[in-house]
């Protein structure tokens, strides 16, 4: 069995056509979905970009590996401890990349995420590390390179293999060559972000907010503030043109593999490390929440065994897909696994999903959040210097960019989401290997890394502006971490 797994950073979902999107971005990854099957509800348990492939690779919850920050004591996974055996190979621990390894394929990543964030344990596993080296600053066209390389390669000469490519266009800075154009300039831009909406928006804060977005843009005309719709069409444009450029690339890697003789015989996985806010919860072009809008990733899998033009709606999370190909070679799940397969729901079209999920984050902000039934419960225990209360309440399913509150107008629907989390945390931490929550260390040594020791620049900056009832609100909601920040 040979698979070609494409991870897509910051992709989110509803920017793809074949999950609805009205812009013609992902014609390549469109047909990939026609033969295959989609995931409407597949989840990163950990975000962002670290976490979730950590947790991926391990197949273990952030709760349970410990890595759940991007600095600090918690952007690493815990040791295991004096039970750690020679190496992991038929152990609890085992990285399921590396099972996979000894069910015969041969496994490669292009990649050049294990060097920036200094996260090799995510290679695990792998005869072949390829590093593209510019700390995911490089283009589509220098990954596909590498890949096309490879394939021709390694490729023709292995039967089995498992082979891991890594794109990041989609992630800021967008870095779409000039030349490339805008094939999205007479297109409108997603009709729900409102002009009242982008005024809400510029009276709140924030890191990414719609008067901070991220700076160092590459593509031409990105606008460094959001006032209005138009600025945010041309903010969308960029991200949009970014996933086109790389749809135009997949497209290449498609025609290689067909070239080849390899495509028919060939799985096709695409997938994401974690979405990406645009305009969502006032977060422009970064991913800093458990939201269902960064949490939510697309999973679209065909090939062999696969079954063509369907969608699965159950609840999965990311950790779940390792054991999926483990079982399909034909191996066993090992025992600290988080994650299990859903095989019946690829071959047979079964039902294989979970009742909720549970998603995190605790680089950008500190939030547990619970998805079940059409809802989205966040609860903030650090909010990350942004202007989000401790509990928020989105109906998913009428409202997925989470633009009305419903904390108090559903207050049973509250009550059985806390329920849902407290209960979650309490199976995590009886099979945890340590008595402690990540997420409250995170807090502990000073909050979430890309927020530690700001509060003051940004309750300064909102003061040199005049506004001094944002400076007052974002001040009152840090007094009680006041003796934490002292210590840290």
């Amino acid at each position: 069995m040979r698979i070609l797994y494409i991870d897509i950073d910051s992709l989110r979902p509803d920017h793809l056509g074949c999950y609805g999107y009205h812009r013609n971005t992902s014609p390549n990854i469109d047909s990939i979905a026609e033969r295959g099957t989609s995931f409407t509800n597949y989840y990163a348990s950990d975000a962002p970009c670290a976490p979730c492939r950590n947790a991926m690779f391990k197949s273990r919850f952030g709760i349970h590996t410990g890595a759940v920050n991007h600095g600090g004591l918690e952007a690493d996974n815990r040791p295991i401890g004096a039970g750690r055996e020679f190496n992991y190979h038929r152990s609890p621990y085992q990285a399921w990349v590396d099972v996979m390894r000894f069910q015969g394929h041969h496994t490669a990543m292009i990649s050049p995420f294990p060097s920036r964030h200094a996260n090799w344990d995510v290679v695990e596993g792998f005869l072949e590390m390829i590093d593209t080296g510019k700390h995911a600053g490089e283009t589509a066209g220098e990954v596909s390179d590498e890949a096309l390389r490879w394939i021709k390669g390694r490729g023709t000469e292995k039967e089995d293999w498992l082979l891991y490519l890594n794109f990041w266009d989609p992630h800021t800075p967008y870095r779409t060559p000039e030349s490339y154009g805008n094939p999205f300039k007479n297109d409108p831009a997603p009709e729900w972000l409102t002009d009242e909406i982008i005024a809400q928006h510029q009276e709140s804060f924030g890191p990414m907010s719609a008067r901070n977005v991220p700076a160092g843009n590459q593509w031409p005309d990105l606008p460094h503030e959001i006032h209005n719709r138009e600025d945010f069409k041309r903010w969308i444009d960029g991200y949009d043109t970014a996933i086109r450029y790389v749809d135009d690339h997949v497209g290449m890697i498609l025609n290689t593999l067909e070239e080849e003789g390899l495509l028919e015989d060939t799985m096709i996985i695409i997938s994401a490390d974690h979405g990406e806010n645009q305009g969502e919860l006032n977060i422009y072009g970064d991913h800093q929440t458990a939201d269902h809008i960064t949490s939510r990733i697309p999973l679209i899998m065909a090939g062999p065994q696969i079954r063509q033009g369907k969608v699965d709606e159950d609840f999965h999370y990311q950790v779940d897909l390792g054991p999926t190909l483990v079982e399909m070679a034909g191996g066993e799940p090992r025992g600290k696994w988080d994650g299990t397969s859903f095989l019946p729901a690829v071959t047979e079209g079964r039902s294989a999903g979970r009742p909720y999920l549970v998603v995190s984050q605790a680089a950008w902000s500190c939030q547990r959040s619970v998805r079940f039934d059409n809802w989205m419960l966040i609860r903030t225990y650090h909010d990350g210097l942004k202007d989000f209360p401790d509990l928020m309440l989105f109906d998913i399913e009428n409202d997925p960019h989470e633009t009305t509150n419903l904390v108090d107008e559903r207050p049973e629907i509250v009550g059985q989401g806390l329920r849902l989390l407290d209960e979650w945390v309490a199976e995590q931490m009886v099979t945890a290997d340590y008595p402690t929550d990540p997420m409250w260390n995170v807090i502990h040594e000073g909050g979430p890394y890309h927020t530690r020791g700001e509060l003051p620049k940004h309750v300064n900056k909102l003061r040199e502006e005049e506004r001094h009832e944002a400076a007052d609100r974002l001040e009152s909601r840090h007094e009680k971490f006041q003796s934490i920040y002292n210590k840290a």
